[in-house]
């Protein structure tokens, strides 16, 4: 079973992962031409703002608070938010669909890496579930829209 500290530690850390989220999708909006994908990624800014705020609520009961708006600056992610700059600098939505898929695969990654090492009397287990299970089919989605550009090329 974990410590109350390391729940705190994982549920900041995903907060981080969320906030990265959010603002890779608000600036693959700001960079878009499509508005049909402008549309998509705020829309999933949003959900990863909601997502981060049910976890900071959930922190807060367990006595933690997440101070950080922006996002963190772990090692895979901070690599993948680069990838997403260079992607977004193209303005090309490919590329940038491409980049997207990057961030959510790893947020995907540091979700279970979390679960793996949750305990089942974890009061958290069911909204990290969720949370991933909401991140997935945002990539499906993501995937998807790049998938019909491969084949309009």
């Amino acid at each position: 079973m974990e410590t109350n500290q390391e729940i705190v530690g994982d549920l900041k850390s995903l907060i981080n992962i969320l906030n990265d989220g959010k603002e890779g999708y608000d600036s693959a909006a700001e960079t878009t031409k499509s508005s049909e994908l402008k549309s998509v990624f705020l829309e999933q800014a949003g959900k990863r703002d909601s997502y981060a705020q049910e976890l900071k609520a959930h922190l807060a009961r367990h006595g933690g608070n997440s101070d950080n708006e922006s996002g963190g600056l772990l090692g895979v992610l901070h690599r993948t938010w680069i990838d997403l700059k260079e992607g977004f600098s193209s303005h090309d939505d490919k590329a940038i669909l491409s980049s997207i898929e990057t961030g959510e695969k790893a947020a995907i990654e540091q979700f279970d890496k979390v679960l793996e090492n949750e305990g089942p009397d974890s009061d958290h287990i069911e909204i990290l579930q969720k949370q991933r299970t909401g991140i997935r089919e945002s990539l499906s989605e993501i995937e998807t829209y790049r998938q019909r550009l491969d084949t309009a090329i």
